[in-house]
């Protein structure tokens, strides 16, 4: 996030390329879908929900082409460099007479023979990881730099209030519940913040002693540089599967025996902001795709294979909620969906209750200190000037606090994740999944027409290569951005 290039890293092939993305999107966001589904109607959020993959589908297919456009420039500038390097080394050995005549020989063949083929097949390789930040500066002007990286940070922010919020509250609701609740519990049990939790502490109290710890425990990384290992994806990836796959499975069990308690509205269109933000943080993954598809070994049919991917994910997500909202009542769903079995009338078997009920505990926290560090590390990139370095205090002191800070008073303030989601998804999702990558492929198009040339043909090109999909991406983004806002403001002016 940086802006810099950096190592592609190990190869896979294009199959675990797959999971890798489809690890990525299916996250965080997926277990307050179920909710916002059962608010918002099951035929409004599956139409809707249909027609946000599909969007998100678009833009990644823009990021791609742009990364593609970046690689074809930065392998266009080695060519030169290489080229000039040579000319210098056979003009020392040369006289100016067969110097002349051997350039424009080369002048002459180039075109034909070098740039017109390479173009259409070497230059366009994606071989360098060139993240978003990098792309950014390539293809913007200072102001659309700035508000690339103003953009990023405000998502990121979010993202950490999210999981700063999920944590406390998860831990909240399984330690309180086993305090005071026994297996026959009726299954509408709702709780107030002000109610008790362990003797003369609240729900509240608790929830902010959680995240007191959770905030001493995980903050102090911020403050320095963590690395995502290998083994830690694994464990994280294998255990959100494992969450998933008991959770569907449950849920189906508990609607083939009768206990089906959910009765989902056809539509409700005051529930539509929210969902369109869970929907939209949901499919982020645009920022991460440099990291993702570059060491792909073979790119051949990366496009189909991301359709795939979408297709797959599209079907999980229909998958969860469904079995969400016919499982359980619309009242009854909690914010975060892996609650709802934590509860022994639910879950008879302690085991199980306690892992769906920390799950969010194990998996969220070992991606808070590489968010912070993220975002730590586009402060940094935004304020930076050529040559300049940071004193050491604002360096390790001032910007790992305001990395930190905001986030977590935040989730002090409240922990309504789904609203938490739904604003994220719905402003800084909305220009990172539709703004930005639209901006990204018509800028790289252009910029690629005038350094190589009209005919030239970019070998990644997205399927939606037409004008009229960027400027239609455009206007969905805007429209959803005034929709959301007024919605906030009319349901403001009601209450």
């Amino acid at each position: 996030m940086a802006g810099e290039i950096t190592e592609t890293g190990e190869l896979y092939s294009p199959y675990v390329g797959l999971v890798y993305m489809f690890n990525l999107i299916v996250g965080t966001g997926a277990l307050t879908m179920p909710k916002a589904f059962a608010t918002a109607g099951w035929l409004v959020s599956l139409v809707l929900l249909v027609f946000l993959g599909f969007m998100s589908f678009v833009t990644t297919t823009f990021v791609i082409e742009a990364m593609a456009a970046a690689n074809a420039q930065l392998h266009w500038k080695r060519m030169e460099n290489h080229q000039e390097e040579e000319e210098e080394d056979s003009s020392t050995a040369s006289d100016s007479d067969v110097l002349v005549q051997d350039n424009y020989e080369r002048a002459e063949k180039r075109p034909i023979l070098s740039v017109q083929r390479r173009g259409s097949l070497n230059l366009f390789e994606i071989t360098d990881r060139v993240e978003m930040g990098q792309m950014a500066s390539m293809f913007f002007n200072k102001v659309g730099v700035n508000l690339f990286y103003f953009c990023i940070i405000i998502y990121l922010y979010g993202d950490l209030a999210i999981y700063a919020a999920a944590v406390p509250f998860s831990l909240m609701q399984v330690t309180c519940a086993t305090g005071n609740e026994s297996c026959g519990v009726e299954a509408d049990t709702k709780h107030n913040d002000t109610d008790p939790c362990w003797g003369p502490l609240r729900r509240v109290d608790a929830y902010r002693i959680y995240l007191a710890v959770f905030t001493l425990l995980l903050g102090p990384f911020t403050f320095f540089d963590v690395q995502k290992t290998k083994y830690l994806q694994i464990l994280t990836s294998l255990m959100r599967w494992v969450a998933f796959a008991i959770m569907i499975v449950l849920a189906l069990v508990r609607i083939g025996n009768g206990h089906r308690e959910g009765h989902p509205p056809l539509a409700d269109f005051s529930g539509i902001r929210n969902l369109f933000g869970v929907c939209v943080y949901s499919f982020m993954c645009q920022h991460s795709l440099p990291s993702l598809v570059t060491p792909v070994s073979s790119k051949r049919h990366l496009t189909r294979l991301v359709f795939l991917d979408y297709v797959l994910i599209l079907a999980f997500y229909g998958l969860l909620c469904f079995t969400a909202i016919f499982c359980f009542r619309g009242d009854s769903l909690m914010d975060m969906y892996t609650l709802n079995f934590a509860r022994c009338d639910v879950v008879s078997l302690a085991a199980v209750r306690f892992f769906l009920g920390l799950f969010p505990v194990f998996t969220i926290s070992t991606n808070f200190p590489i968010i912070a560090v993220t975002l730590r590390n586009n402060w940094k990139t935004l304020f930076h000037r050529d040559g300049g370095t940071y004193p050491w205090v604002v360096d390790r002191v001032v910007f790992p606090t305001i990395t930190l800070l905001p986030p977590v008073l935040v989730a002090f303030c409240t922990h309504d994740l789904e609203s938490l989601v739904g604003i994220t998804g719905a402003y800084a999702g909305t220009g990172i999944q539709y703004v930005i990558p639209a901006f990204l492929v018509y800028h790289s198009r252009k910029d690629t027409q005038l350094a190589l040339g009209y005919r030239t043909i970019n070998k990644h090109r997205s399927p939606f290569r037409h004008a009229f999909w960027v400027g239609f991406v455009l206007l969905w983004a805007f429209s959803c951005f005034f929709f959301v806002t007024a919605n906030i403001v009319l349901s403001e002016t009601k209450v």
